[in-house]
């Protein structure tokens, strides 16, 4: 007997394609942005360098599911950067 699924099933709730792909472009466009604003400390700092290749590279390189983990790696290496950059 085929197995039904049920309406509150995670598949049943997940968005379109295009507003995931909306949605995580919109989150990087963010996180490019604060990574903009660093001051000059943070921009010589290698995970700088390292927070620009997840947010162009990597991000564009994964498949839509990935992205959004690419994306969460770069959130935080960008907050990592602007601690650093209060510190000193």
């Amino acid at each position: 007997m085929p197995t039904k699924r049920s309406p509150t099933s995670p598949r049943a709730r997940r968005a379109p394609f295009r507003e995931r792909y909306t949605e995580l472009e919109a989150r990087r466009a963010e996180l490019v942005a604060r990574l903009a604003a660093l001051d000059q400390s943070a921009r010589s700092h290698p995970g700088y360098k390292r927070a620009l290749t997840l947010l162009n590279n990597t991000f564009r390189k994964e498949k839509l599911s990935q992205r959004l983990a690419v994306l969460q790696a770069a959130a935080w290496l960008i907050a990592i950067l602007e601690k650093l950059a209060t510190l000193v």
